[in-house]
């Protein structure tokens, strides 16, 4: 009888929590702060994007991706909470 071979397992995918949000560090106005801008302003998307394109992995350059993909993230709750109310 010819042996068979034990088949791999394959590594489990880690479960994403919907909290990966609350878990963030973040310093408040330090966006603001490196873009010049007064913390109580809105901070223009253009800038937003424009600092997003920078190269290399700044701090920079990762805290105006976070805030587009909050930004994001906040206009389809918005998007959500509408279409449901207007359903009833």
């Amino acid at each position: 009888m010819a042996k068979t071979r034990p088949t791999k397992k394959k590594p489990q995918a880690k479960k994403k929590s919907g909290k990966w949000i609350q878990k963030i560090k973040m310093k408040k106005g330090a966006l603001s702060k490196q873009l010049g801008i007064p913390e109580k302003e809105d901070i223009p998307v253009r800038k937003l994007k424009a600092a997003a394109k920078k190269k290399g992995n700044s701090k920079l350059a990762k805290r105006a991706r976070l805030a587009l993909t909050l930004k994001k993230l906040s206009k389809k709750r918005k998007r959500k909470s509408d279409g449901s109310r207007k359903s009833k």
